[in-house]
């Protein structure tokens, strides 16, 4: 059960840190505010883990490398294919190959769910579809009279490419061993931060937001240091096929949050994606 709750504390963490990302990217370029917000929280995560403590790993240490390398590559092309695709596809697409590739992987290397988690990930599959689609009516445009994004091939596969990294990032987080505390942690985010960085001065982004928007990316830091600890820790204690999908249903919060802060209007496609993924979550915590 304390795997469940944690994964659940991960999807509340990265959905808000999602929401207040989204907030600050409408004033400035989503680039922007992860070069701020990743180094900053390497330095919380730094700090952290020289409390906890924990063993040296080789395999560990590699394979929080490999996390951070995969992250680093799912956001930026993840905000490519937001930018030049319509968001109605490239958000959903994105949400059910992230809760998808995990659980296929968990499933191959022996993890055996029983019967009622496999309909709870079947539901949750089925949620960050729903949850992630916009509402009808939804303009997928910002400049009036411009032509809607369209899907093409170039948006696609910027879209599968942050899916699947993004799913990535779980398995490799998944295989860091207990006992060697953050450190891990430590080596994913500051190797994240050394390619994010690399990324916005190789397109010219390497500028500083304006200092409201400095206040968001801190926010979001915090938020993304809990997410990613207690994703660590949530994969550690549970079935990665579990733990993974309902990290994945951070969509749900963020909606949320647009709701109630934003004054959004969510649709009925959404709402039934809320409730399936409350169907879910009490499916997947019997088996825990």
């Amino acid at each position: 059960m304390i795997g469940v709750v944690l994964a659940l504390v991960s999807a509340a963490a990265y959905g808000m840190s999602d929401f207040l990302g989204g907030i600050a990217s409408r004033r400035v370029a989503a680039l922007r505010v992860v070069i701020v917000s990743y180094p900053i929280s390497a330095v919380i995560i730094a700090g952290a883990a020289a409390f906890v403590g924990g063993e040296f790993s080789w395999r560990s240490m590699l394979f929080g490398a490999a996390s951070g390398i995969v992250m680093a590559l799912a956001m930026w092309w993840f905000y490519i294919a937001l930018a030049e695709g319509p968001m109605s596809v490239v958000s959903p697409l994105t949400a059910v190959i992230v809760a998808g590739i995990p659980v296929i992987v968990g499933v191959v290397s022996g993890e055996r769910p029983s019967a009622i988690s496999y309909g709870g990930i079947a539901l949750a599959l089925v949620a960050v579809i729903l949850v992630s689609r916009e509402p009808p009516g939804v303009v997928d445009h910002t400049v009036s009279g411009a032509r809607a994004p369209r899907f093409t091939r170039r948006v696609g596969w910027f879209t599968v490419g942050a899916g699947v990294c993004f799913a990535l990032s779980f398995v490799f987080t998944h295989e860091i061993e207990v006992g060697t505390g953050l450190w891990p942690l430590v080596v994913a985010r500051t190797v994240a931060t050394v390619l994010v960085l690399a990324v916005a001065a190789g397109t010219g982004q390497l500028v500083t937001p304006p200092r409201d928007i400095v206040g968001f990316a801190v926010l979001v830091a915090v938020l993304d240091v809990i997410g990613t600890v207690t994703t660590l820790y949530a994969l550690q204690a549970g079935l990665l096929s579990l733990a993974s999908v309902l990290i994945a249903l951070y969509p749900a919060v963020t909606v949320v949050l647009a709701v109630l802060v934003l004054k959004e209007r969510v649709g009925k496609v959404q709402v039934w994606g809320m409730g399936l993924a409350l169907a879910a979550i009490v499916a997947i915590a019997l088996n825990g």
